[in-house]
């Protein structure tokens, strides 16, 4: 049986949902191999790129600033699963002029697509808005302080279904990040040059995920239960309706990227960072050349270890 590290670099449906259900659902181990699921978002980017990653935002910034010539080879959804979440009142971006606003740092992914919306509005993030930058993580901290009236709006992450939580406690969602801004994001990518694309056990990954991405389009009783072992703050009814309004329209059914929504994101993020735009959708977005999961297609048996720093931790995601 083939091995490899998956490293996720952020919390919530966006980056763990496929290959949650991949896991759950035994995908990896009827493609013939073992996954370890790691934790790498703290993780620097020489110890990331020893292993797959499903972060493709932060690869494609990796590779346009550090010049890591990170490659994705299957994507997950065009629309970063982010949101505006503010109080009452806010309901439009532009209502945030001279508030106060908790988001991710400006070279984070997150952090960079936020800023392209602000900029699409007519607001400079470093001018207009009053920002507090906070990490990732379940953005509990974000709603106490909105809450208490510490900041005014934040932007949050898939730990939560902002809808529910904005009608739960009288707030407003001026915008989805991904009504406003699309990029081929989350998924599987690696570093070439410690692991190659065809590798057995990376084809196995995608294989399996791609599988995954089958039953969020063809399973919704299946993947709702899913989606409730992240979403536990939530009723059966809100899981649903999130479900249906941000995930079952939006995932990929066959982890292709759209490599025309590739170069205008590539070309945004680039000037949002300041550099140049060095590689183009093609190059970056790989995920035609994959093979595509056929039934009883398993991998083979022959082993492949993963390079590692330190031991490998298989997340127990139950």
């Amino acid at each position: 049986m083939h091995t490899i590290d998956l490293a996720y670099v952020g919390r919530g449906l966006h980056e763990e949902l496929v290959a949650y259900i991949a896991d759950q659902q035994d995908y990896y181990a009827d493609e013939g191999v073992h996954v370890a699921l790691r934790d790498g978002c703290s993780w620097d980017e020489e110890r990331l790129r020893h292993g797959a990653t499903i972060g493709l935002g932060r690869a494609l910034l990796s590779r346009l600033t550090d010049g890591i010539p990170w490659v994705a080879l299957s994507v997950n959804t065009h629309r970063p699963l982010f949101w505006f979440l503010a109080g009452p009142g806010l309901t439009s971006l532009a209502d945030l002029a001279g508030r106060r606003l908790a988001v991710h740092a400006p070279r984070t992914a997150p952090g960079v697509f936020a800023r392209i919306v602000l900029r699409q509005d007519g607001l400079d993030p470093d001018r207009d808005i009053r920002t507090t930058v906070r990490p990732p993580g379940d953005y509990g901290m974000d709603l106490r302080w909105l809450h208490d009236g510490k900041i005014d709006a934040a932007l949050v992450g898939s730990t939560m279904a902002p809808e529910a939580i904005a009608a739960e406690h009288g707030w407003q969602v001026p915008a989805w990040v991904g009504d406003h801004f699309q990029i081929p994001t989350v998924g599987v990518a690696v570093d070439p040059t410690r692991i190659h694309p065809d590798d057995p056990a990376v084809q196995a990954v995608v294989r399996a995920h791609r599988r995954a991405l089958q039953v969020i389009h063809d399973e919704p009783g299946t993947t709702v239960r899913h989606l409730q072992t992240f979403l536990g703050r939530h009723t059966a009814a809100e899981v649903r309706a999130h479900y249906e309004t941000f995930i079952a329209p939006h995932f990929t059914t066959d982890g292709q990227a759209d490599l025309a929504v590739g170069a205008t994101a590539i070309t945004a993020v680039a000037a949002e960072l300041g550099v140049p735009a060095t590689v183009t959708a093609a190059e970056f977005y790989r995920t035609a050349t994959t093979a595509p999961w056929e039934p009883g297609d398993a991998g083979a048996a022959e082993s492949h270890a993963a390079p590692q720093d330190g031991p490998s931790r298989e997340q127990d995601r139950q």
